[in-house]
């Protein structure tokens, strides 16, 4: 082999321009300028290879050879070295990738699956409130548990809900940096809830109206207002406000109201719509709301343009000193079936568009009992509206 280390660090300094070899395939170019350059020559699968390795003396004789070293080293397994640094520089490019960056790349690979595709911003909601102002800047690839349970301490006990759908966000933001190739841990998450420990917040339900007291409730929703005849739908319906809020009159078929199956929660997935059967007395709300209709929405906004705001239901029963709200009314409609009916469990869930069973049996259960739906709401509505309070009998 070649002598190598033929240059020395003071001899460098006063060295004239041209190439001049420390051996092993490492050179020094001094160009005319006076700037000074290293190289490093190599062969490999009988091709000769030439790389810059850096400037002097930002890169002193001692680490040009170190580094020279290492790519010898490499060429001589049969490794392309100008290649393999490539490989290196693109991987290092690609774990800079900020966490701030990929969660919103992750959030733009769902939107289709969820609601509205995501414009509420309830999906990065989370995530912008509480873990990009703190680790948003950092590479995807560096973050750990000690950096997300950092992030969520604060909020661990105290806004447990939202800390596990922000915990579930990162979950997903990791595994998208994964699938982009990037180096992650996708075990920091688990890491994360050991170190943070069990929450000690207690989940609240919304508030819901005993079903003593709709009968009065429903009595005093009696102005015509767009508000008030909502409500009045849907308490009659049991159904949850969102579909109600889009409702269109192209859903409306006499007696029956059929929500598209993007409407419902838990959207994704489902590939069936809805059917509501409409009481006598939703009928009769529905005819009252018609000539508020506007752009095909049932209950439309102020200017006619938007669905009426879910906020609307629920400030009305807040202003009015309510501690119920409008999701409640499901509640309350259930209860009144358990205590007044003898309602079948299945009829029951299926009143209020709950799965029952297991996926097999939901598999062969291809009826959606909708007739005896209807018969308990017309029971239901009976008693909403005053007419009967009697122990209802209803065999399924």
């Amino acid at each position: 082999m070649a002598a190598i280390h033929k240059l020395s660090a003071r001899q460098i300094e006063t060295l004239p321009s041209g190439k001049h070899g420390d051996g092993g395939g490492l050179w020094l170019n001094v160009r005319d300028g006076g700037s000074r350059q290293w190289v490093l020559r190599v062969t490999v699968h009988g091709r000769r290879r030439e790389m810059g390795l850096g400037g002097y003396p930002a890169l002193s004789l001692k680490k040009a050879r170190e580094v020279a070293t290492h790519w010898r080293t490499m060429a001589k397994a049969g490794v392309d070295p100008v290649k393999a640094r490539e490989k290196e520089r693109r991987d290092a490019l690609r774990n800079l990738h900020q966490f701030a960056d990929v969660a919103r790349d992750a959030f733009e690979a769902r939107k289709a699956e969820l609601k509205d595709e995501g414009n509420a911003g309830r999906w990065m909601s989370p995530l912008e409130r509480h873990i990009i102002p703190k680790i948003g800047k950092v590479p995807v690839s560096e973050i750990d548990q000690i950096d997300i349970r950092d992030a969520l301490k604060p909020i661990w006990h105290e806004k447990a809900d939202t800390a596990r759908k922000a915990m579930n966000r990162i979950g997903i933001v990791l595994k998208h940096a994964a699938a982009l190739g990037l180096d992650v841990d996708l075990q920091a998450c688990e890491k994360a809830k050991a170190l943070l420990g069990k929450t000690r917040h207690v989940a609240k339900h919304v508030p819901a109206m005993p079903w003593q007291e709709v009968p009065a409730f429903y009595e005093d929703l009696s102005d015509g207002t767009v508000t008030h005849l909502a409500l009045r739908l849907l308490i009659l319906t049991g159904v949850r406000s969102q579909p109600l809020r889009l409702l269109t009159l192209d859903q409306l078929d006499g007696d029956t109201w059929t929500i598209p199956a993007e409407n419902m929660k838990g959207a994704k997935g489902k590939t069936s719509d809805f059917r509501v059967p409409l009481s006598t007395e939703a009928q009769r709300v529905i005819e009252q709301a018609l000539p508020h209709s506007r752009n095909n929405l049932l209950f439309s906004g102020s200017r006619g343009r938007s669905p009426i705001s879910d906020m609307t239901l629920s400030q009305y029963m807040a202003r009015a000193s309510l501690e119920a709200r409008p999701h409640g009314f499901r509640t309350s409609l259930r209860t009144w079936i358990a205590e007044c009916t003898d309602a079948p469990h299945e009829i029951a869930e299926m009143t209020l568009a709950h799965a029952t069973g297991n996926s097999v049996s939901r598999a062969y259960q291809r009826s959606d009992l909708l007739e005896q739906r209807r018969a308990l709401l017309e029971r239901w509505a009976s008693h909403v509206t005053g007419l009967s309070g009697q122990l209802v009998k209803l065999h399924g």
